[in-house]
């Protein structure tokens, strides 16, 4: 079967940083992955949710929880940790058929169906003159290369940083491309990108122990929860 939309969201077992990360219990007590999961079955612009992975943790949940999410079987080939997401992408494309794909990652979990909704609603506005989009935050701040050379702002001009003109900051939440892109570039960002803005708060992205908390601590704030 082929389909319009199709979400990707690749999770490996292991996590070097955070251990268990994927499947380890965030905020209500959900397992971490559940939070982005349900905010793209929230989002009824996708046709299909799959996921690709090597671990029978999220394998047997989704069995259990999400039976009509389409697990992949991670191949050992693209097993390793420093094997490149376009990697796994590819194996994705070429398995389960779309003209379209958004592919996310389960280490966003504060982002919502309403956010997805916008930005798929955004790409299909404004394709084919953008022929893919990528999320970004904002940034409005003073930044200086490792030869402590000013890049943005003049140091002898001190402009308030809400002036200086804005960077924007790939924040790896959401991707949204064609199949043809991806396979002919070997790239999910194509020649002409729609960069598409979205809350810092709700950008957050679990790397590291010290993101874990801090996503946390949004999450129970926005949710009203006490800690």
């Amino acid at each position: 079967m082929t389909y319009r939309l199709v979400a990707l969201m690749p999770m490996r077992h292991s996590s070097e940083r955070v251990p268990g990360k994927n499947y380890r219990p965030f905020g209500d007590g959900r397992p971490l992955f559940h939070h982005t999961l349900d905010a793209l079955k929230g989002c009824n612009l996708i046709d299909k949710i799959v996921i690709n992975t090597d671990s029978p943790t999220i394998a047997e949940q989704c069995a259990e929880k999400y039976p009509d999410v389409i697990i992949i079987n991670r191949p050992e080939n693209i097993r390793g940790g420093m094997t490149p997401m376009n990697d796994v992408l590819l194996h994705d494309v070429k398995t389960v058929e779309s003209q379209f794909y958004l592919q996310t990652h389960s280490t966003n979990p504060i982002m919502t169906s309403e956010t997805l909704t916008n930005a798929v609603e955004t790409f299909f506005k404004n394709y084919p003159i953008y022929d893919s989009l990528f999320s970004v935050t904002k940034v409005q701040t003073r930044f200086w290369d490792s030869l402590a050379r000013a890049i943005n702002h003049n140091p002898n001009i001190l402009i308030r940083t809400q002036d200086l003109p804005p960077f924007y900051e790939e924040n790896s939440c959401v991707y949204i491309f064609e199949r043809n892109t991806l396979i002919e570039r070997h790239n999910r960002i194509g020649n002409r990108p729609f960069l598409f803005e979205m809350d810092p708060y709700e950008a957050v992205d679990i790397d590291e122990e010290i993101d874990f908390r801090v996503a946390e601590e949004v999450f129970r704030q926005r949710k009203g929860m006490r800690t």
